[in-house]
């Protein structure tokens, strides 16, 4: 445990937290939202430092990133806990509960990576930006020993503490749920405008890829997906969007998303940004990776494993030379 950045001291010893667009008011003794930050004697701690709900690792493409060390692994670890509450949340039991967690260091965070020959460490499972605290002071270590730092986020944090961060971080993979603001409010209890200024302002920082859950009748109407599009679009075309199939979990019950569905957004994506792809199901040639250019099968992947690249090492084509968004996609 260790006090918080980002947060105020108010009266009656309550403090409101200033890390994400919630800013929550925390009475004495109280925890936020999010599970992870309480206030103790008008000071807010930040209680899950260094607690993981988990440690493993995974194929890098697991994340999902695809444009980002492809055919390597990462070790995986996370918090317990959240600053949403999505409906459909497919990780709730450790999202949306308290549940035992261990604890792991810096140094113990490092000896894994070597151990296990990861190219270093993913922020993942829950949402990793209520591990602040954390995630700041262990990427600084990661990066002095050239092992690479990963989140894979909701977006939701407030602009300060995110620009802070920014610079200790390799990849990310933003989850965007939804361009409507009612469905963050009424399906997630979150906002849209938020994410969607972490994606601008990340795609000028790190390496980023966009995924997005796709939910019937919730927000697969052509309209929001074509101004989700859109906005990808207009920040870099080169941004890599997975299409995610969603089944049946925690609060919500809707069908699973149709195939269906899933290869007319494909068709309607690739039509103006350069690097598509649908996961949670097999749908032939919609994992591998071509050339924005020439349409060359460039990185062909069977599952997360099993991926063959014709990328140089200058991440060009090896057909005609055009440079393939990404880092480190020679393999």
């Amino acid at each position: 445990m260790r006090e918080a950045l980002f947060y105020k001291q108010l009266e009656d010893n309550k403090v409101k937290c200033k890390l994400c667009p919630h800013e929550c008011i925390i009475a004495e003794d109280k925890s936020g939202l999010c599970l992870g930050r309480e206030n103790k004697d008008g000071k807010l701690y930040a209680t899950n430092y260094g607690k993981t709900i988990s440690l493993s690792m995974d194929p890098v493409e697991k994340k999902p990133l695809y444009h980002f060390y492809p055919g390597e692994n990462i070790l995986s670890i996370g918090p317990n806990g959240c600053n949403l509450r999505c409906k459909f949340c497919q990780n709730y039991t450790s999202s949306q509960e308290k549940v035992p967690t261990r604890d792991i260091d810096a140094d113990q965070l490092l000896s894994y990576c070597k151990q296990n020959d990861s190219i270093g460490v993913a922020y993942t499972y829950t949402e990793p930006l209520i591990w602040y605290e954390y995630i700041l002071d262990t990427a600084k270590i990661l990066h002095e020993n050239d092992k690479k730092v990963v989140l894979v986020t909701n977006g939701t944090i407030n602009e300060e503490p995110l620009r802070k961060i920014l610079p200790f971080v390799d990849a990310m993979n933003i989850d965007l749920k939804s361009m409507e603001d009612d469905f963050y409010k009424k399906v997630c209890s979150g906002f849209l405008e938020p994410v969607k200024n972490t994606i601008k302002t990340a795609s000028k920082e790190t390496h980023i890829e966009i995924t997005n859950l796709v939910i019937p009748e919730y927000n697969d109407a052509d309209e929001n997906l074509n101004t989700m599009i859109d906005f990808l679009q207009n920040i870099n075309p080169d941004i890599p969007l997975h299409i995610s199939r969603y089944f049946p979990a925690y609060k919500l019950q809707a069908a699973p998303t149709p195939s269906s569905t899933l290869k007319k957004i494909y068709k309607m994506a690739k039509k103006r940004l350069n690097h598509v792809y649908i996961g949670n199901i097999n749908i032939k040639n919609t994992m591998n990776t071509t050339c924005p250019e020439c349409s060359e099968l460039l990185i062909k992947r069977q599952g997360y494993f099993g991926i063959e690249s014709k990328i140089t090492k200058e991440n060009t084509c090896h057909k005609c030379g055009h440079k393939i968004y990404g880092e480190h996609l020679y393999t």
